[in-house]
């Protein structure tokens, strides 16, 4: 139980041998397969390393990077060439490199702060009270639950779906201009009448809302906000549906309903009409200006241009333009369910949840 070196000889052996078969045998489903289970495997080990909370996000997102990487090499070149061809076993042996680079990412960025996994002795074992065992068992089970989850929010579908949105995105440059049109804002003019404005938090079960729930542990994962109790205006930093690109666009209740308990719930907030004003006139400039989705933003908590936001970041940073913002927080750290959560004070009137395939 001690005999670590024959441990990691054995281990040793077997990879070598794992990277043999997959050379000469591995087909795509297999390559698929294979890094799903490092990915989950290095999501695991990232979680145990004993650092601050934001250096375990950036490994996480490392890895999740590394992984869309990975399943878009995969599909567009791995099986390109004939079986034959000297070309194919050269992307087999780039493809096995890349399933290799978590590990090395691992001992590169964690090389001073990690310790690996080890068996503990006999000895060590029969010091174990029962409490400690109870305790460990329990958060081993939790943490099993932990990873249940990924596996379910993480499928290769969803994945591919990511990877292949992933070139639409930018973090760095304006891509989204004018996506909202005149009668959108005649609609939200026509609503100043109306002496509140909506926020709603959504549990859409897009492949994005899926992945970002991994970190958030939330059930609701996107925020939004209208000017109107029917929604008619309802307005968010999003990916466009492939219809748009990423950035300020109109939303529609109907492109929530992607999974089976899908749903939304609608608060609303008072506001002044000269508020209201402010803020279509602040959303009417993001349009002109231009805007772009902060998917990196999702784990830097930061912006590198001020109209590249995520959805809770834009919320919440037009509440903070006209003085509705009932708590305090860095916008690039607020969470959709922030918005309903630190309204400590009451702020917010709930107004009906919907329940999208009932």
């Amino acid at each position: 139980m001690n005999d670590l070196k024959e441990y990691k000889f054995i281990m040793d052996i077997s990879k070598i041998m794992i990277l043999i078969i997959l050379l000469f045998y591995g087909d795509k489903t297999i390559f698929f397969l294979v890094a799903c289970f490092i990915f989950l495997l290095m999501i695991f080990r990232a979680i145990k390393i004993n650092s601050r909370k934001r250096f375990r996000m950036y490994l996480v997102f490392m890895y999740v990077i590394l992984l869309i990487g990975q399943l878009t090499f995969f599909a567009r070149n791995l099986f390109y060439y004939e079986y034959i061809s000297f070309f194919y076993f050269i992307n087999k042996i780039v493809a096995i490199f890349l399933l290799s680079l978590p590990y090395l990412i691992e001992r590169f960025i964690t090389i001073s702060k990690y310790t690996e996994f080890y068996f503990p002795s006999v000895q060590e074992i029969n010091t174990l009270s029962f409490s400690e065992l109870k305790s460990a068992i329990n958060s081993v089970q939790y943490k099993l639950k932990g990873i249940d989850k990924i596996k379910n929010s993480i499928s290769v579908d969803k994945l591919e779906e990511i990877a292949k949105d992933f070139p639409r995105h930018s973090s760095i440059k304006y891509i989204n201009n004018g996506s909202l049109t005149e009668e959108y804002f005649k609609v939200a003019n026509d609503s100043l009448k109306d002496p509140y404005i909506y926020i709603i938090i959504s549990n859409t079960g897009s492949a994005a809302s899926e992945l970002i729930s991994i970190f958030t542990k939330k059930q609701y994962n996107h925020a939004s906000l209208a000017f109107d109790l029917d929604l008619e205006t309802i307005i968010s930093y999003n990916g466009g549906e492939k219809i748009y690109p990423p950035g300020l666009n109109r939303e529609m209740i109907e492109f929530f309903n992607k999974k089976k308990d899908s749903s939304i719930i609608v608060y609303k907030l008072k506001a002044s009409q000269q508020q209201k004003k402010q803020l279509i006139a602040k959303v009417k400039e993001i349009n002109e200006e231009g805007s772009a989705y902060n998917m990196l933003g999702l784990v830097l908590r930061s912006s590198y241009k001020p109209n590249i936001m995520f959805c809770s970041q834009f919320v919440y940073k037009m509440l903070k333009y006209v003085d509705l913002e009932y708590f305090s927080k860095k916008d690039g750290q607020v969470k959709p369910t922030d918005l309903v959560e630190l309204d400590y004070h009451r702020k917010l009137e709930f107004c009906y949840e919907i329940f999208l395939n009932e």
